[in-house]
Parts: structure tokens; C-alpha cells; sequence
């Protein structure tokens, strides 16, 4: 598929997600995961959120009636960089370095940030997961890519460990632990197969376009691990929403 967008579009949406906190909090209608100003009631808290109401394309969505694929495989090239974390309100996301990348064919994404659900959001033939991350990467044409890890509660993990003992536990200002070198490839499952398909931010304004890879294989995080970030967001995922016949590849 080509993709074609207009960058100045492209523009606003990453400056979106970039939005300084006071900026947001700023927001009279400021949206949330319940309540008057949830899910339900998004597209109607602001006329630039109209898609999360009227789109065709959106996301999460139940991943059901995948076709196999010859599909390029994930190239990650990240590397340790010093931990950036920050709580926005939303969700704890962490900002990483310039330089990781990621490769799909002839494409390279830059990411430019990574965040976590639960629940997951996405499921996969009606399954759903305890947490996810999302790995959001920009592309040269301005376009995002979303890498999806899957995450179920059994032992410890050991990549979530440090950025864990550092998450903050209330919306604030991004801190910064220079002696605490983290690798987001640490993140990833062992196996790298995928679900593709197009769809939308998870968060107002829902913007379609994007292009998002689910990892098939989940990995695991402790119990303990998942009751910390619960304790934060008991729920910090939009429901998920109908795929209207896009298609899904998978590869294999």
C-alpha cells in the first residue's frame, strides 16, 4: 500500500503527541479513560476529535480473520540509552534518546517514544492481555508506525524492572536518570512475527493513518510488577473498536 499524507498534517500530530504537560492540563476538555469525558463521550469534547466518533479505521481493535503474508521482517536497531520517564496523566511513557530506529523493508522509523496500556487493548481472536507497550516511531515521510508488545502475568520481568523502581507515581514533569542506561530491545519477545494492519491513535484526536505491527508472542511480567502499574492506572485503554473490513496480515 502507498501511503500519502499531507506534512503539515503530519506535523500537527507529532506535535501533538508532544504536547508539554502544562499545555494539557490546560485543556478544558481535557479527555479521560471514564466518566463524562471517556471513550464513549470523546469525539464530541472537541470538533478535532470527530474522528473518535466518525472514523472507519480506528484503534484498538480485536485482531480475528488474519491472512498470512510474505511481510518484511522488524529490524530493530536500538541501543541503552539514560532513562527519561515521565507520568502525564495518561499513561507512564518513556522518551528515549535520538538514534534507535526501526526497519521495515526500505523504510526507517525513528522512535520516538514508548507507553503502556491496561488493559492491553488490542486483542487477538477475542484474547485479551493484562498490559501492553506502545513503541511509537516516525517515519522520514512523517508517518507513525506503533510496534504492539504484548504483555500476560507470570514471572518477573527483568527489562520492566528498572524503569519500574523509577516510575512515578503522579502526573509530572519528565525525570531524567543519567546513571540508568536502559535498552527498549529488552522489551521484545524472543520471536518477532506480526500482525499488520492501518488504524488509528488509541487517544483523542484518534487520527487515522497509522500503521500499526502487533507482536504475536506476548512476553510475561510478574504479578507484582502488574499490581505497581495498576496501582497507578487501574485502566488506562480505549475499548476496543471494529475493524470494518480492513484487513489484517499476518506474517509467518
Amino acid at each position: 500500500m502507498k501511503w500519502s499524507f499531507a506534512s503539515t498534517h503530519w506535523f500537527l500530530l507529532s506535535a501533538w503527541l508532544l504536547l508539554p504537560l502544562a499545555t494539557q492540563a490546560a485543556d478544558t476538555a481535557r479527555w479521560e479513560y471514564s466518566g463524562e469525558h471517556g471513550p464513549e463521550h470523546w469525539g464530541s469534547l472537541r470538533k478535532d476529535y470527530a474522528a473518535c466518533d466518525n472514523g472507519k479505521k480506528q484503534s484498538p481493535t480485536d485482531i480475528t480473520g488474519a491472512v498470512k503474508a510474505k511481510l518484511p521482517a522488524l529490524e530493530f536497531h536500538y541501543q541503552p540509552m539514560p532513562l527519561r520517564i515521565v507520568n502525564n496523566g495518561h499513561t507512564v511513557r518513556i522518551n528515549p534518546a535520538s538514534g534507535d530506529r526501526l526497519v521495515i523493508g526500505k523504510e526507517n522509523f525513528r522512535l520516538i517514544q514508548f507507553h503502556f496500556h491496561t488493559p492491553s487493548g488490542y486483542r487477538i481472536d477475542g484474547k485479551s492481555y493484562d498490559m501492553a507497550a506502545h513503541l511509537v516511531h516516525k517515519n522520514d515521510a512523517g508517518q507513525l508506525g506503533v510496534i504492539v508488545v504484548l504483555f500476560q502475568q507470570g514471572a518477573e520481568n527483568a527489562a520492566l524492572k528498572p524503569l519500574w523502581e523509577k516510575m512515578p507515581e503522579h502526573e509530572g514533569r519528565e525525570q531524567t536518570f543519567p546513571a540508568i542506561r536502559f535498552d527498549p530491545t529488552q522489551l521484545l519477545p524472543a520471536e518477532r512475527g506480526y500482525y499488520s494492519f492501518e488504524g488509528s491513535l488509541t487517544v483523542p484526536p484518534c487520527t487515522e493513518g497509522i500503521r500499526w505491527f502487533v507482536l504475536k508472542q506476548p512476553v510475561e511480567l510478574s504479578p507484582a510488577q502488574f499490581a505497581k502499574f495498576k496501582a497507578i492506572y487501574p485502566l488506562n485503554n480505549r475499548p476496543t473498536q471494529p475493524l470494518n473490513g480492513r484487513k489484517v496480515k499476518e506474517s509467518f
